[in-house]
């Protein structure tokens, strides 16, 4: 009977996860056709590969500048989120990395639940960098990346030329997350619903249309960020709502060891999932962050995809200022 019980309760929360994630609202991202300058086949034929200690790490290596900008994604995108960047940094003499998280875009998926927490993250980019002889960069991150980032600072602050914040999870006062959920076979069964086409479609459409201002994403976009997924990415993804959406640190005896390294803040102005108002003493308070080096931006939480230009132009200015 208690065995009955158990596995009822698990269905229940499955359904109520599900039909959380699937029926929320009516509306869908408007996915247009177009003939966009890179499919996401030909971004991954750019990617070099790292072979961590857990895995390889596909990733950007782009430019040849002395001075290096790192571009960290977050949940559930990957380096892809970026593509309408990196040309435009490179042009102004950086040169860029963008990787591939583990567990994210082309990246391995290796099995197991440690291997995807904030510091394991944090050590691999630190392996990457040092196997690419880059000792220090701009540091430029968005959503969970805020996350692998601090766990990040807390190992080597010395890292750090500058940091460029992304709308990026940092305080529990401007996050709210759109999922929290318990480790167990509720929590996988509701991942594996992104794995396939029928649920994965408009899962991800639920999610630009929240995350996109302007509620539009050609389709090229969007299989770059459909298809890790349906090649049974999902496990980092897994870690992060059953771990940081549920358990937010106290970041901010992390950040103080940021002291005197230039801090950015670039924020669109139309997030649901992360607030920039709530916070913004605070974060401004602790990184001792100017008033002119925060920008507001006229986007949602994907600001790459909606504002890219404006974004670069941000970045570079700062970087020309410090």
């Amino acid at each position: 009977m208690q065995v009955i019980k158990l596995i009822f309760h698990r269905f229940i929360v499955f359904w109520a996860v599900a039909s959380a994630l699937v029926l929320t609202g009516c509306e869908s991202v408007d996915v247009v056709e177009t003939h966009d300058a890179q499919t996401y086949l030909e971004f991954r034929e750019l990617q070099d590969a790292f072979q961590s200690s857990d895995g390889k790490i596909s990733y950007i290596d782009a430019g040849e500048g002395e001075k290096v900008i790192l571009l960290l994604h977050g949940v559930p995108s990957s380096s892809w989120l970026y593509r309408k960047m990196i040309d435009n940094l490179v042009a102004d003499g950086y040169r860029v990395i963008a990787p591939d998280m583990l567990g994210f875009g082309n990246s391995d998926n290796p099995d197991g639940y440690d291997v995807y927490a904030p510091e394991q993250h944090a050590k691999r980019i630190l392996a990457l960098m040092d196997s690419l002889n880059i000792d220090t960069w701009t540091h430029v991150m968005h959503d969970a990346g805020g996350v692998w980032t601090w766990a990040l600072v807390d190992m080597a602050p010395n890292k750090f030329d500058n940091l460029v914040i992304l709308n990026t999870i940092i305080f529990n006062e401007g996050f709210n997350p759109p999922v929290k959920m318990s480790q167990g076979p509720a929590a996988k069964l509701a991942m594996s619903l992104y794995t396939e086409e029928s649920t994965s479609t408009p899962l991800l459409n639920q999610l630009f249309k929240e995350g996109l201002k302007g509620n539009t994403l050609t389709d090229v976009s969007f299989t770059g960020f459909q298809t890790p997924l349906l090649e049974g990415k999902t496990k980092g993804m897994y870690q992060f709502f059953t771990n940081t959406c549920n358990h937010l640190p106290d970041f901010e005896p992390v950040l103080t060891k940021l002291d005197g390294v230039p801090v950015a803040v670039i924020w669109g102005n139309d997030d649901g999932i992360l607030h920039w108002p709530e916070q913004s003493e605070h974060v401004m308070s602790v990184l001792n962050i100017k008033e002119s080096d925060v920008h507001i931006v006229d986007a949602g939480h994907f600001l790459q995809e909606e504002a890219p230009d404006e974004v670069s132009e941000h970045i570079v200015e700062f970087l020309g200022n410090h």
